[in-house]
């Protein structure tokens, strides 16, 4: 991770043409209106609203003074308003650049920079084409200007509610070129909308609502993609919730775009935003009024970045973003934060002197941020400092920020240990053993000046295969981001099964568990292809899975976090997360899974032990569970549950599996399973035949598969046992009497006499305990020989 060095003044004004005046208006006590630097870094603009000279003043002009006349320009403050000063895209020359002065009405000035000339006015345009409109928010998206204009009614005593949707969303294409200025045609974004501020990125422009005002609308945000003539509609709290491509003018009605989704719309909570910017990768930044620091992407997802300190943020009080790279500055009550955007981790956070800070940009530096201030130009550096000793790298932070969070929750005392603790303290030899072989090896190639202790290089050894996996790691994601889009699928699927078996090899808490629910989320068929390699799942020759998984995986697989540790926070245990995989990848091999499962936990585990998975909830109760939380039910679905109450082979699935067939009357499979479980426990057996006995009893479609039910009757069922079961299952009537039906699905003495002769004819159970003595054919038994 990058780490900021010391806060260096860079120059004291004198990079400006303007440097002492600049640094006059600075230090008058008051704020100047907007301060603002071009793209390339080499122009500032300074917007004066309050200020001696009594009228409102633009002031444009160099940084480095190589000749040229400086822009400045004022006007009347009642007569018009300034609501845009934006640079525009102009033609590849060198030092040449392009400013647009846009005014409340509509009237836009381009003025062009050339080398030694300095600003001129190239021409002077009309952006709106009716004579009340009037500009609320602009912002110029590559080679056009967009803006939200009101459209003030005629009648001036017409509905409020009609009154509140006046605004719409236009856009221009603005061209410089060395020959002059080409104004496209007007074009409509949105109309028949609320106000709205618009903010460009380079793909995108996001429209965000200027006031709380009203309820409906001031809950979520618009999305525009010029390219795809698409509006998107997000809102932070929910994420992306509608889109729609605009075909034509007519579909560019705000009230018809919200009309699918007024429902979802209306239970949503007001937006809370006190600032907004756009950064250079394009994301929206949204600093709430409680502090908090968000990214909302172009899919209209939204990303917690961080908190800042000192609770809710008063709505007088500014708050300054910028980005820098992968580092986001915040300014806030004269506290600087710098953030990796990444990973939301606090760098560095200075408290500042100075009472007006300014981000200057600084192209082609990203490794420094600058700040304008009342006393000059200070830099933060993020590279090494000439006099500082090296970094250390990220993973060796990593390492005591892990140990920190170890050592805490094993720790009896309630104060809290910090990095440096645990660096200076002796105690915790570890993490300091752990940083040192980190060191020397990430480093190896560099060669360090000093060698690692003869203790260290024990455990380097022990640790080099690992290393070396960790290293692999590492430049398989280098490739994933440089790999051309052909070649990322191949590289997912590389990277996500070593991360899966990394997880699997390591201990299965709370946060690795979030971490897998996340991957198999994000690459379900990558994921997929990981389990399967990481348990070594296949068929064999006659059609049965194996998988020749270690018994620490299967632990992890097994065993872990369960629902009620986790939370309910949407992360599943890892058991129903493959299990969901099976389902959608490969249904067929489901069942045969869990029966693998259970054949391990039998052997891993004593039975209904609480520390196995058994001891809570079954496993094949689990798949279920994962089988009934599929949007869409189907036959196969209704077969898959079928296979699993039976792959489980306990009485109570066994049973419950005979009763769904009985229910859809697949009588042919009712026997067939029948015939298959009666044989595991004679207990089980008595109940599936006192099951089918109550249903032969009620029916005759059972009759065309007596001579296979018969055999499986219990040895110590008697004859008057099996009347009475069928006496207490006849069906009740209203009709004739039983022996003078009309109907011939009765049942008869005819069709139970095959069994009631079995019964009788069947030995009793004393008879068989002396049989072999009746059968014998002396009694007494002869005198055995004497032994001499």
């Amino acid at each position: 991770m990058k780490r900021a060095g010391m806060l260096r003044q860079v120059s004291d004004f004198s990079d400006f043409s303007r440097g002492h005046w600049l640094q006059e208006l600075l230090c008058q006590g008051e704020e100047p209106s907007h301060v603002q630097s071009s793209p390339d870094g080499q122009h500032l603009l300074v917007l004066q609203k309050s200020r001696p000279p009594p009228l409102p003043q633009v002031v444009a002009f160099q940084r480095h003074g190589i000749g040229g006349a400086d822009l400045e320009r004022n006007w009347q403050q009642p007569q018009t308003a300034l609501v845009g000063l934006l640079f525009l895209q102009s033609p590849v020359t060198l030092g040449s650049s392009a400013l647009a002065l846009v005014w409340e009405h509509g009237r836009t000035e381009v003025w062009h920079f050339v080398v030694a000339v300095g600003w001129q006015l190239l021409q002077t345009l009309e952006l709106c084409q009716g004579a009340r409109a009037r500009i609320v928010s602009v912002c110029s998206q590559g080679a056009s200007l967009v803006w939200c204009e009101e459209r003030p009614p005629l009648d001036a005593h017409s509905d409020m509610s009609k009154c509140a949707f006046r605004f719409c969303v236009c856009t221009r294409a603005l061209e410089v070129g060395e020959q002059g200025v080409r104004l496209g045609t007007l074009r409509i974004v949105l109309h028949n909308s609320p106000e709205y501020q618009v903010l460009a990125s380079p793909q995108h422009v996001f429209l965000v609502p200027a006031t709380a005002s009203f309820a409906t609308t001031s809950k979520f945000l618009l999305i525009w993609h010029p390219e795809k003539a698409k509006l998107t509609i997000a809102a932070p709290s929910a994420g992306f919730i509608h889109s729609k491509v605009l075909r034509s003018s007519n579909e560019s009605d705000f009230r018809k775009l919200l009309l699918g989704s007024v429902g979802l719309l209306s239970c949503l909570a007001p937006l809370d935003i006190h600032t907004s910017a756009v950064s250079n990768s394009g994301g929206l930044l949204l600093v709430s009024t409680k502090g908090a620091v968000n990214m909302l992407e172009e899919d209209g997802t939204q990303r917690h970045i961080f908190d800042l300190e000192g609770g809710p943020v008063a709505q007088g009080c500014p708050v300054q973003l910028k980005t820098f790279g992968s580092i986001l500055a915040c300014v806030l009550a004269g506290v600087l934060y710098l953030v990796d955007q990444n990973s939301g981790r606090l760098i560095e956070k200075k408290i500042l002197n100075m009472k007006e800070v300014h981000f200057l940009e600084s192209p082609g530096e990203e490794d420094s941020i600058q700040l304008l201030t009342q006393t000059g130009i200070y830099s933060f550096s993020f590279s090494k400092p000439e006099d500082s000793s090296r970094p250390e790298p990220c993973l060796v932070e990593m390492v005591f920020e892990e140990a920190c969070r170890y050592y805490q929750r094993r720790s009896l005392s309630s104060s809290k240990l910090t990095v440096e603790k645990l660096k200076k303290g002796g105690v915790f030899q570890a993490p300091v053993a752990l940083a040192a072989i980190l060191q020397h090896s990430l480093c190896q190639k560099q060669k360090p000046a000093r060698g690692l202790q003869d203790t260290y290089a024990k455990l380097l050894s022990a640790m080099s295969l690992e290393l070396q996996s960790y290293m692999s790691l590492e430049l398989l994601k280098t490739c994933v981001v440089c790999a051309p889009e052909s070649e990322v699928e191949s590289y997912c699927e590389e990277l996500v099964e070593q991360e899966v078996s990394r997880v699997l090899h390591s201990d299965m808490d709370k946060d690795n568990l979030a971490y897998l629910n996340s991957i198999f989320a994000s690459f379900p068929k990558a994921a997929w292809k990981a389990t399967r390699s990481c348990l070594q799942l296949q068929q064999n020759g006659d059609g049965l899975l194996v998988a020749r998984a270690t018994p620490e995986v299967w632990k992890k697989v097994l065993g872990g976090p369960q629902q009620e540790e986790v939370g309910q926070n949407g992360v599943v245990p890892l058991f129903e997360l493959i299990c969901a995989s099976f389902l959608r990848f490969k249904p067929k091999w489901l069942p045969s899974f869990v029966e693998l499962t259970q054949q391990y936990v039998s052997i891993s585990w004593a039975y209904s032990s609480k520390e196995g998975p058994e001891g809570r909830v079954p496993l094949y109760k689990r798949a279920l569970g994962v089988l009934a939380r599929k949007n869409k039910r189907s036959e196969a679905d209704d077969e898959m549950e079928l296979e699993l109450l039976l792959c489980s082979k306990r009485p109570k699935a066994v049973l419950q599996a005979l009763h769904l067939l009985i229910c859809l009357k697949r009588w042919q499979r009712v026997v067939e399973v029948a015939e298959k479980f009666s044989k595991l426990s004679p207990l089980l057996n008595k109940e599936i035949f006192t099951m089918l006995l109550a249903e032969f009893a009620q029916h005759r479609e059972l009759d065309p598969y007596l001579d296979t039910l018969w055999p499986l009757c219990p040895a110590e069922l008697t004859a008057s046992d099996i009347l009475t079961m069928v006496l207490q299952h006849l069906p009740r009537s209203q009709e004739d009497p039983v022996p003078f039906s009309s109907k011939g699905n009765q049942l008869t003495v005819g069709l139970l006499k095959p069994l009631l002769q079995r019964v009788v004819q069947r030995p009793c159970v004393q008879d068989e305990m002396y049989s072999d003595a009746l059968q014998s054919p002396t009694f007494p038994p002869p005198t055995p020989p004497r032994e001499h």
